[in-house]
């Protein structure tokens, strides 16, 4: 599982081609997404006070709940209005990887670029899911990302 996130962080295109088509990646796209929410939850403890369990466990709960969401609104935001061809397991599991450069969150301070390098796997991730071209992939991710930050405002309120 490592070297498919090292992978993933390298942008590496065949890798998200294999990835889209092969459902046995589904736990270990899951799985990128807990360790990378969980790492980068740590690297914030490491630095700011606060309950372990609210940064960590709550952390990885959400970004679980925000990937499931993200995916969803960027598969149908790709299918349906971009003419992209795929299904939702196939994002999820590209994106799932997507979040493999997150992992340097560990470190404190990193966080932000384990971030900014996972906003650029994801468009590249779409791409190859969605079968797209890039600004396509931009355009789907952006607003998938915009859907999941609207719903993570509202939820709380709720």
């Amino acid at each position: 599982m490592i070297q498919n996130m090292i992978r993933a962080a390298k942008l590496d295109v065949s890798f998200y081609a294999t990835v889209e088509e092969d459902e046995k990646f589904n736990g270990q796209a899951t799985a990128v997404v807990l360790i990378a929410a969980v790492l980068s939850a740590l690297g914030v403890w490491f630095v700011v006070e606060g309950s372990f369990f609210r940064l960590v466990i709550v952390g990885a709960i959400s970004a679980v709940i925000g990937w499931l969401v993200w995916a969803g609104i960027t598969y149908w935001v790709g299918v349906r209005l971009m003419g992209g061809t795929s299904d939702y397991g196939e994002m999820l599991r590209v994106t799932g990887f997507a979040q493999s450069p997150r992992v340097l969150g560990i470190i404190p301070f990193f966080g932000w670029i384990g971030a900014i390098w996972a906003l650029v796997a994801t468009v590249v991730a779409v791409r190859e899911g969605l079968d797209v071209s890039t600004g396509q992939a931009v355009l789907a991710s952006a607003i998938g990302w915009i859907g999941y930050i609207v719903l993570a405002a509202v939820l709380p309120i709720l």
